[in-house]
């Protein structure tokens, strides 16, 4: 017999069970892009959303609040959001929080007014709102839910299957919305996203045993504890420094504040280790930023012991020892104690102006920390970046105006949503698609202008830029008309497929034909780090050769999966 209303405690476990109906299907909905590319795709990044939103969830404990749990739901899922499919259902659990959170429990109208308030506030955070899309099967639910609610229906669980029902119909209806979706023949991903989510939580309603123990992860469980003389791997030197240091606390900071103080920490390093023993906060980590950390940490009293190893020079020491010395005598034992202790890093002094941006692969990380970036957030195509990764960026990076170049389609809205979360600072988003796009509006910043005068420069800027990136398919499509099998080699430009083959550098000299045009002047190459160096020559001297009226620049990138990205502006 089912119930006919839902409370705090039954909402949580339907969204739980929600979530874990997705992530069982996510590998299935990420073969619905229509891009065979191999990266993260919709099914990966609307899982990563909601996971984080039921961790916050689950954090609770007590779960008999609606208020507590809607505001866990939304502030969870908005810093966990990934992709635009997962920004858009992080918008989708916000506005039906605004609504739940006021009730003690959701009755039909109650939902159904909850379900337009999702709908709504998930429209107005894109732009421009695509029909065929995860809003058009959201819209489509909230429809059936008016009408059933104002045709006076009190059956909640005929109401909930109906509203599925419907949501189902319209998911299927996407590709009659979107020819791209139809020539490729699939329905829309992030829409079939949300179907999963609403199957797993009306089973949970129907009183089926959902297990999503699994999803429950504590943040503490994430990092075991480690041996104290474990010795870094050699990736591990990555981090420069092992930070060890002491803060005499002039009070015990709340949990929320622990919690993110925790997540600052990992933000900047690895092996991090936090305690609290009385007024006495403990805190050990791997990081390339010992300044932020001694900053942030201020926050909670005065520096006690602050201490600094350079993991480089430890195993530079360790490879090469020197020859074993006599026993020193003890006036030299009182002068080496006598030695003055190593500087303590400088807080980063507050500045005007700071640029974030999103890109992987060492080489084109350093070209955009050569250009003065602050702060590079690992990601891309392969790995969206979350609106929580943009947030402690920003929170890095002590300055009053700070740049955010996203640098990838995708990652635009997580980046936007970031900045409309952010209180003390001034951000602007330049919506970058391509990591050409993202080094030339660095390079186009004018300090003489303002921030948005600055945004419209590079704006208008990036748009002199084409791009093109080298990949390879995952699977059989069509898309534009081309024919696309799996292991082809594929040309991608800004609009779409330019090229497929079987050769890499065939098909990169056949995509750089492509993007550039009468006026072009410089053409950069970024090989990849499966890229043989002279292979990455071998095109540099094939494409100066075709276009002699353009310098051809060659530069390591380092990016996995793609082989090259191209520019030509």
């Amino acid at each position: 017999m089912t119930t006919s209303t839902i409370d705090a405690r039954l909402l949580a476990e339907m969204f739980f069970a929600g979530a874990a109906n997705l992530e069982a299907n996510k590998e299935w909905i990420n073969e619905l892009n229509v891009f065979p590319v191999p990266d993260g795709d919709t099914g990966t990044n609307m899982t990563l959303t909601i996971k984080s939103a039921v961790n916050e969830v689950s954090a609770l404990g007590n779960l008999d609040s609606m208020k507590d749990i809607c505001k866990a739901m939304s502030s969870g899922s908005l810093r966990g959001a990934r992709g635009n499919s997962g920004v858009i259902l992080s918008q989708l659990i916000r506005g039906f929080g605004k609504v739940a959170k006021s009730e003690t429990v959701l009755t039909i109208p109650v939902l159904a007014e909850a379900f337009d308030r999702a709908v709504e506030t998930a429209y107005k955070a894109v732009m421009k709102p695509k029909e065929g899309t995860i809003l058009t099967v959201a819209k489509g639910a909230a429809l059936k839910s008016r009408e059933l609610a104002d045709a006076g229906e009190e059956n909640l669980e005929l109401f909930l299957g109906a509203v599925l029902e419907e949501a189902e119909k319209v998911l299927a209806h996407t590709p009659e919305l979107l020819p791209v979706l139809k020539e490729a023949g699939v329905v829309d991903s992030g829409g079939q996203g949300l179907v999963q989510v609403m199957k797993g939580a009306y089973d949970r309603f129907l009183g089926k045993e959902i297990d999503y123990s699994a999803l429950l992860e504590k943040e503490e469980a994430k990092a075991e504890a480690e041996p104290e003389n474990e010795a870094p791997e050699a990736e591990a030197l990555r981090f420069i420094y092992k930070m060890r240091m002491t803060v005499l606390m002039s009070k015990k900071p709340s949990s929320r504040d622990q919690k993110e103080y925790l997540e600052f920490l990992k933000s900047l390093g690895d092996r991090v280790k936090c305690a609290m023993e009385g007024d006495i906060l403990h805190v050990k980590v791997q990081t390339n930023d010992p300044g932020l950390i001694i900053q942030r940490s201020q926050k909670f009293g005065e520096l006690g012991e602050v201490r600094l190893i350079n993991l480089k020079e430890a195993e530079t020491a360790a490879k090469n020892p020197a020859p074993a010395k006599s026993e020193s005598k003890p006036a030299e034992a009182a002068k080496e104690k006598e030695k003055p202790e190593e500087p303590k890093a400088a807080p980063q002094p507050r500045k005007d102006v700071g640029f974030i941006t999103v890109s992987v692969g060492e080489g084109i990380k350093e070209i955009f920390k050569g250009l003065g970036v602050d702060y590079v957030i690992s990601g891309g195509q392969t790995m969206n970046p979350s609106t929580d990764d943009v947030l402690k960026a920003i929170e890095s990076v002590n300055a009053d105006v700070i740049f955010v170049l996203p640098n990838n389609k995708n990652i635009i809205m997580a980046a936007n949503q970031a900045a409309s979360l952010t209180k003390d600072k001034k951000v602007v988003v330049v919506p970058t698609t391509t990591v050409p796009q993202g080094i030339t509006a660095v390079i186009n910043y004018m300090p003489d202008l303002d921030a948005e005068a600055n945004k419209a420069n590079m704006f208008e800027e990036i748009g002199t830029v084409h791009s093109a990136e080298i990949t390879y398919a995952v699977r059989d499509t069509e898309i534009g008309g081309i024919a696309i099998h799996e292991g082809d080699i594929m040309g991608i430009g800004d609009e779409g497929i330019l090229t497929t083959g079987s050769s890499v550098e065939d098909v990169t000299f056949e995509s750089l034909k492509k993007i550039v045009e009468d006026d072009t002047e410089i053409i950069s190459i970024y090989y990849g780090e499966s890229v043989a160096e002279e292979d990455a020559e071998k095109l540099r001297s094939r494409a100066a050769e075709a276009f002699p009226s353009c310098d051809v620049e060659l530069q390591y990138g380092g990016q996995p999966i793609y082989f090259y990205i191209l520019s030509a502006e």
